[in-house]
């Protein structure tokens, strides 16, 4: 039996860390925009909870149109793992955009 032991040093694996809030903000807008084939027009809502989860509200236009007080707008809640990486995302609300506090 050969009791020799590796004498390479042991390689520690670092994880990246946690996404700060603008940063999960950022990466859950390019999740969105991915996923949905629409581009982000703002992040309306960002929350952390305490396992590191991040559950970002992304808003998109989905429908142009003119003018641009017609155009369709949605909300999608997108939630992130501690990582960074999308877990879930799913559309909570959509409206016209000149109807957004009549809703």
């Amino acid at each position: 039996m050969d009791d020799r032991r590796n004498d390479e040093p042991r390689r520690r694996t670092r994880r990246p860390p946690p996404p700060t809030a603008d940063h999960a903000a950022r990466l859950a807008a390019d999740h969105v925009a991915e996923m949905t084939g629409k581009d982000p027009e703002g992040i309306i809502s960002l929350a952390q909870a305490e396992d590191g989860r991040w559950t970002v509200g992304v808003e998109v236009v989905e429908t142009h149109r003119i003018p641009a007080t017609t155009d369709i707008l949605a909300v999608y809640e997108a939630e992130l793992d501690p990582e960074g990486e999308l877990l879930a995302y799913r559309r909570v609300d959509r409206y016209i955009r000149c109807q957004v506090g009549e809703r």
